[in-house]
């Protein structure tokens, strides 16, 4: 089962500081999430992610998985050469009831990382393999992110845009579920809004919103 979890304003805990552990931070960064790395050594990238304040940065080196217990993280993920230790801390996590991931050790994780095809940082396309085989993943992705880039156009784009505007307005104009449903997809089939997008007139579609809740029925 593929899911999303909520991770705004949750702590994660990344151990290790090298391109492994740069892997598993990247798509974190867009969760606004709190993310603290902790190692001995650290890469380049993760150093400028901590001078940029996107991270947070605990240079020291972990021999066993106590540290758990003071940073009481809501996920972890350790990618760690050291792959005692990457069990110790696993382990442990399941204990204290935290979400768990190890690089080296998907099958005994509370998840797997699905290889992503990112468009626009707004449409996510996930291919998994039930963390069967992570780098067919990777092929497979690879052999459907042209295609499936191409078949995406920037109506889909912009249309996401405009739900995102329009659930907020909304829910503070309609109270019964369905309607607010039947409403949002009319938006996705209304002329005007698909003229606007066409004309590159984003600005206007608000107030076209605004519009067309004051006549909604």
């Amino acid at each position: 089962m593929i899911i999303s979890l909520n991770l705004q304003n949750k702590k994660v805990c990344i151990v290790g500081g090298g391109n492994e552990s740069l892997k598993r931070l990247t798509p974190l960064l867009k969760e606004n999430c709190n993310i603290t790395v902790i190692s001995e050594s650290i890469n380049k990238q993760i150093k400028n992610l901590a001078l940029r304040k996107k991270i947070l940065l605990k240079k020291t080196k972990l021999d066993d998985a106590k540290f758990l217990e003071k940073e009481k993280p809501f996920m972890i993920i350790t990618t760690t050469n050291n792959n005692k230790l990457n069990l110790e801390i696993l382990k442990k996590a399941k204990k204290m009831k935290i979400i768990a991931y190890s690089s080296d050790n998907p099958v005994q994780s509370d998840f797997s990382n699905p290889a992503i095809i990112d468009y626009e940082k707004i449409i996510e396309i996930a291919v998994f393999t039930g963390g069967k085989s992570p780098i067919m993943s990777k092929k497979i992705k690879e052999q459907l992110e042209k295609s499936l880039k191409k078949s995406i156009s920037r109506e889909d784009i912009e249309q996401i845009k405009i739900q995102m505007i329009a659930r907020s307005l909304v829910k503070n104009s309609i109270d019964d579920q369905n309607k607010r449903k039947e409403f949002l997809n009319s938006l996705a089939m209304d002329k005007k809004i698909k003229q606007l997008i066409k004309d590159g007139q984003g600005k206007k579609i608000e107030k076209h919103i605004i519009a067309m809740l004051r006549d909604w029925k």
